[in-house]
């Protein structure tokens, strides 16, 4: 079935509209407040998606200033989230929720004039207009977790979670190239129950290494906003079990992970930030 653009869209559309119910009840303190990602808050999620909804835009229509701004972020070091982030730190809460109002509506505008097949540059490998919108949407679910985290809001599952997991699953073999492995030939079964009770999967059905469990718990694991012990994921084989320690759905430099979680407490506060998430 050919890849729908204005359905991807809608997508991220409705997630974006999920988390912005959950913002525009903060308090300015509220938006200060820390997230289990460390030394970022509220604020610091927020701008970071709105910075990259404006990036990711920008690498559709414009690629040769793309290329031009992550060659000079190449030749200063490579992306640094946590500068970018200390960069916006003096903008109050309201007016972080209309850039990103602002930032999301021009990329969901934009993109909806881009064919799904164009291949776009990253901070990754290029990947199709397709792709770029579905990270933009695992991007929105990962960094919302944290907002709901740390403001005690829930977080919905939703059938969205297939697009989390799909583009977690691709991104195996990128996760072995930022922690500097090389990746093993062993293919991976991934069976996950989805919020409807149905079944999504991918890889050999054969495949003696597999991962079984929640979808939302595999969206958790794949975007590091949570320990591997703190899951409900059946893990079996030597591959699958690296790849469960070290994948990460998002570009950039390997993410170290989320520590698991102690003395009965929402998240960690220990744990850290990593990569273009």
């Amino acid at each position: 079935m050919p890849v729908s653009m204005t359905a991807l869209l809608d997508d991220l559309a409705a997630e974006s509209a999920l988390l912005r119910d959950v913002l525009a009840g903060l308090d300015e303190a509220t938006w200060r407040r820390a997230t289990p990602a460390a030394g970022w808050t509220i604020a610091d999620q927020i701008s970071h998606l709105a910075y990259f909804d404006d990036v990711a835009l920008r690498s559709a229509t414009d690629p040769s200033a793309f290329d031009a701004e992550k060659e000079a972020m190449d030749a200063d070091g490579g992306v640094d989230p946590d500068a970018i982030a200390a960069r916006f730190r003096d903008l109050s809460g309201a007016e972080m929720l209309a850039w990103f109002d602002e930032a999301r509506s021009r990329l969901i505008a934009g993109f909806r004039d881009v064919e799904p097949g164009q291949r776009v540059p990253w901070f990754g490998p290029p990947m199709s207009a397709a792709s770029s919108v579905t990270a933009r949407i695992m991007e929105t679910w990962a960094h919302g977790q944290d907002v709901y985290d740390a403001a005690g809001a829930e977080h919905p599952p939703s059938p969205r979670l297939r697009h989390v997991a799909h583009i977690g699953v691709g991104a195996r073999p990128f996760s072995y190239a930022a922690h500097a492995r090389e990746m093993p030939v062993t293919p991976i079964r991934v069976e996950l129950t989805a919020p409807d009770g149905s079944t999504w999967s991918w890889g050999p059905e054969d495949a003696a290494d597999r991962i079984t469990g929640p979808a939302i718990d595999f969206a958790l694991l794949i975007t590091q906003r949570r320990h591997r012990d703190d899951l409900a994921l059946t893990i079996v084989g030597d591959a699958a079990t690296e790849w469960a320690e070290i994948g990460q759905a998002f570009a950039g430099k390997a993410g170290a992970g989320r520590a698991p979680l102690r003395d009965g407490a929402p998240w960690s506060s220990t744990s850290e930030t990593g990569g273009v998430r």
